[in-house]
Formats: structure tokens, sequence, C-alpha cells
């Protein structure tokens, strides 16, 4: 066995330990795949990434996404916390205070200031109105009237949320959903606006929903992915402008806060990162 570095890293919360966790493996060139999805699997996080010399003369390094049962080409969250690693680890981005990661999705900036890192929200492969049988499915599963629902819409970059839009915040916090194993994999992000936003809570709520496998409903505590996708749509369709701040985990006890602003013409997504843990794992 090699002893490779290996950080923990909260992303997105207020405060340190109440964002959303992911495992980072660094010069994880010499595992295979196998060895990737175990060592994932293992950590029984959400996702667990491995850094790799970037094959793209662009990037800075090359990143692959597990989750507990699947790779993924893009996710928001394990996109920051392993940005903050490659950092800390004493990674040196081509161009000051930019770092390119290469990805199943293509090429990511991450802007990079002090712990604050954002990443330019990647193309939606699939947006547009969703199916009444897709709607369906995702309300039975929140235990909900699709007339509740204010809008639907594919919110995917990468690993297929279903948006749906509720009347306020309010309507997302009350949600009780159904947890029990359910057949096929299913992501639903959910989102209600806050009727008087206060600069110390946020303007919009979030709760995403998902399962891996055909095992239980699994609430995750805050969503970068998802996050980047609702921006695009709220701000497209007017019901919100860059810059705003969503708030995400409130019911699972976290305090996550993403960012949200325009430049360049793009969106970028971000919050603070915090190594929470620093060392080896043989693998």
């Amino acid at each position: 066995m090699t002893a490779l570095q290996f950080r923990q890293v909260d992303v997105f919360g207020a405060d340190p330990y109440t964002g959303n966790p992911v495992a980072v493996v660094l010069g994880a060139d010499g595992l295979s795949t196998e060895q990737m999805a175990r060592i994932s699997a293992w950590t029984n996080l959400s996702e667990c990434t491995f850094v790799l010399e970037p094959t793209e003369p662009d990037a800075d390094y090359r990143v692959r996404i597990f989750s507990l049962t699947n790779e993924l080409p893009f996710a928001g969250h394990p996109t920051l916390g392993t940005a903050r690693a490659w950092l800390d680890a004493g990674g040196q981005p081509h161009s000051e205070g930019v770092v390119i990661q290469e990805c199943g999705a293509g090429l990511v900036p991450i802007r990079v200031s002090g712990e604050q890192l954002a990443f330019a929200a990647p193309p939606r492969i699939r947006s547009g109105a969703v199916s009444s049988e897709d709607l369906e499915k995702a309300c039975r599963l929140l235990r909900i009237a699709p007339a509740e629902v204010l809008d639907a819409a594919w919110a995917d970059n990468g690993p297929g949320w279903v948006g749906l839009l509720l009347k306020d915040a309010d309507a997302v916090l009350a949600l009780d959903p159904d947890l029990s194993p359910q057949p096929g994999l299913v992501m639903v992000g959910v989102a209600g606006l806050h009727a008087d936003a206060d600069p110390g809570v946020a303007d919009v709520e979030v709760r995403t929903f998902f399962n891996d496998t055909d095992g239980p409903l699994r609430e995750d505590p805050i969503t970068g992915s998802f996050n980047a996708s609702l921006a695009q749509w709220l701000t497209e369709s007017g019901r919100l402008a860059a810059p705003y701040v969503a708030r995400q985990g409130t019911m699972l006890d976290r305090q996550g806060r993403v960012t949200v602003s325009g430049s360049d013409g793009e969106l970028w997504i971000g919050g603070l990162t915090h190594v929470a843990v620093t060392g080896t794992i043989d693998a």
C-alpha cells in the first residue's frame, strides 16, 4: 500500500463544521477505478474525490468524483472542497487567484478569495419543463400535491436534478418527505423564496433529496450542483437577480450558505471552505 495525502473539507458552512464534508485523496494517479469506488463507499460521505495529473494543458489538476455508488461528471461542493484541498497541499495555479479544474464536465474555473471559493456554473445538459409523470413522482416523494408547486424544471448539470419551486421558504422547511426506499435514481431539488429577505438569513431556502441506489431517500446538507442550476433557472426567469444568498441544511442543523454572484456573463457559485482533517490514507 502507498500512503497518499488526504483531506476532509467542510464546504459552504457559515461556520466550521456546519457545511457539507467531502473527502479528497491527492496524488491518486496510481489508483484504479475500482479502488476509488471502494474508498469512496468506505468514507460513507456523499462524495469522495481523487486528484490526478491534468490531461488538458490549461488545467491545474484533474478530478474524479465518486458518490457512494456512482462516478459523477460534476458536483458542486466536491469541486470547491477539492480545490481547497489541492491549495492546502501546496498546489499553485497557473493563473493567480483562479484554479482550473478538469473533470467529466470539462474545465471548471474556481475563483479564490481567502477561504471563499466560487466556481463558474457549468452549462446545463438538461433544462426546461418537467413531464407530468416526473412531477407527480417528485411530489409523491415529498408528500405534497402537484398544485403546491409553482413551477418545475430540469436543473441538470450532471447529477440529474429535477427542480421544484414552492410558494415560499416556509413551505420548503415544512416538507416531510417519504424517506422509504424508492425505485430508480431520484434527484429532487426544492426551493422557495424568503418573503422578506433578511441579510442575516438568505434570499431563498433550498433542500435537496436523492438516493444513490434503490435504498432510502437521503437529504443532502448543501448542494453546489443544484444551486448552480437553480441560479440559472431563477435568474433567467426573473425571480431573482444576482447577487443573492441561498440557505440550505436548516432542517439538518447545518448552516449552509451559498453565494451567487454574476460576473463576465457568468454566474459564480461560492461559499466558505475549511480543511477539517489533514493526514494520509493507505491506498
